[in-house]
């Protein structure tokens, strides 16, 4: 199958470029990235383009899949406008093209307590961009809902450094129902992302599916 990755350069989404490679099943990654990334396969296609102009690159959609790991900050992007052109606008407008040139399965990294009915702004324009998804009636849309994802960011998070410390006492405080909330392990996510995207090579979808993944479902798919 043939697979476009968005957002490859990211913690997440660099160990689902790693897993995507090494799967059997995966004949080829499409990654448009802003800067180039070091990796060299010969199943990795890289083009560097502007977000801003992805109607431009209309072609590199037609694809099996689209994986999106598309994320920012507000610190990072500098305004809630930019963030929500990187956070909604991109991945919304990659959405639409993937599905006019007949990609039949989107699977999103969005975030727990996404709800386009948040008080929180963050929360708000994740839960936005599932809504506007599941509009555009991808034979299958599965949307992730990690929290606090744990790994070595390029750049530091203080906020998210002092949760990490923090977790391995707090997960086992999360039981039951609380579960959901339990910091989860980057490379965990991507294991899940990538085997799901795999599964959808020897297993056709026969009618529409919408997916929500939550922690122990993520787990689950991990293994």
């Amino acid at each position: 199958m043939k697979v476009m990755l968005l957002g490859a350069t990211g913690l997440t989404g660099g160990k689902v470029l790693e897993g995507l490679l090494a799967k059997d099943e995966v004949s080829q990654v499409i990654a448009p990235v802003r800067h180039k990334l070091p990796t060299l396969h010969e199943k990795l296609e890289q083009h560097e383009i502007d977000f801003d102009q992805l109607a431009d690159h209309a072609d590199l959609f037609s694809v099996d899949s689209i994986v999106c790991c598309l994320g920012t900050t507000i610190k990072k992007a500098g305004s809630q406008q930019q963030f929500r052109k990187v956070d909604l606008g991109y991945p919304l407008k990659a959405a639409e093209l993937g599905r006019s040139q007949g990609a039949r399965a989107f699977i999103l990294m969005s975030a727990i307590g996404a709800s386009s009915s948040s008080t929180i702004f963050y929360n708000r324009v994740k839960g936005e961009l599932e809504d506007s998804l599941r509009e555009l009636s991808y034979p299958y849309l599965s949307i992730y809902h990690p929290s606090l994802l744990l790994g070595d960011r390029r750049e530091h998070r203080t906020a998210e450094a002092l949760g990490i410390k923090a977790m391995p006492l707090v997960n086992r405080l999360l039981i039951g129902p609380l579960d959901k909330y339990r910091g989860i392990e980057a490379k965990t996510v991507a294991s899940a992302m990538v085997n799901e995207t795999c599964s959808l090579a020897s297993e056709p979808v026969a009618e529409r599916v919408v997916q929500v993944r939550e922690y122990g479902d993520i787990v689950r798919l991990a293994e």
